[in-house]
């Protein structure tokens, strides 16, 4: 039975807004959600790619430098990347945009140890997306694409619910699928970036929702309908921040 998600913007405002009576938040506070929420955000944004790491698996990889044994290396690198890329995150997020370069070195560290050279680089060949029928743009289109891209973010946030806006910003990213492979990772780093630039808190898509995840984007990109991908994300915005209110509440 298919799930119909129903818009929770306004849900998530109240959330917000309760979350601001807590701050500001001690330091230490602070650090152990932001390593806590590395780990959820890598564990959750690879498994929905296909990454056999377990979320413990992901945290001893990540804090004690352990190798799984009987897991692909391809699956720590892109859990140390997508690590790398959190922190960058940060760095950006401290900004009032989102530039070219931004996006290029989130997916440089992403992406470096797997294929360094193609990392941070836009592809140069055709690319298809498995199980769906929309069709990415040739190569020759992505560095045009990417310019108007990048070009049209500051109307976006102007127009835009903070949530609809971070979510449109993820649609547009993937469905120009720049990059050889990572398009996925790097699209849901720059949602979390412009929800945290306007005062959200990480959000996660948790690997359960994968189909539903990729079902709204799929209706997004081939029938024009973008609704159900914005209604999507605006309840895992919600659930996040009522997870945020949990740890620093309870």
């Amino acid at each position: 039975m298919k799930t119909i998600y129903k818009n929770r913007n306004a849900e998530a405002e109240k959330l917000r807004e309760q979350i601001k009576k807590y701050r500001p938040l001690s330091d230490n506070l602070l650090k152990q959600i932001g390593e806590y929420y590395r780990i959820e955000l890598t564990y959750s944004s690879n498994a929905l790619e296909g990454n056999a790491l377990t979320e413990t698996e992901t945290k001893v990889v990540l804090e004690e430098g352990i190798t799984i044994g009987g897991k692909p290396l391809r699956d720590h690198y892109e859990a140390i990347g997508h690590s790398e890329a959190y922190s960058l995150l940060f760095e950006i997020a401290k900004g009032k945009g989102i530039k070219e370069k931004d996006i290029l070195d989130l997916h440089y560290l992403f992406y470096y140890r797997i294929d360094k050279e193609n990392a941070g680089r836009y592809r140069k060949e055709k690319v298809i997306i498995t199980g769906s029928s929309y069709l990415p743009p040739l190569p020759d289109k992505v560095p045009e694409l990417m310019k108007r891209f990048i070009e049209g973010i500051p109307e976006m946030r102007r127009k835009y619910h903070p949530i609809k806006y971070a979510a449109l910003l993820h649609k547009e990213f993937v469905g120009i699928h720049p990059f050889i492979d990572g398009n996925g990772r790097v699209a849901r780093l720059l949602m979390n970036l412009a929800l945290f630039q306007e005062g959200y808190t990480i959000t996660i898509i948790p690997p359960i929702k994968r189909v539903d995840y990729i079902n709204s984007l799929e209706t997004a990109h081939t029938k024009g309908d973008i609704k159900p991908f914005i209604n999507f994300i605006s309840c895992m915005v919600y659930e996040s921040l009522e997870e945020y209110l949990r740890i620093i509440g309870g």
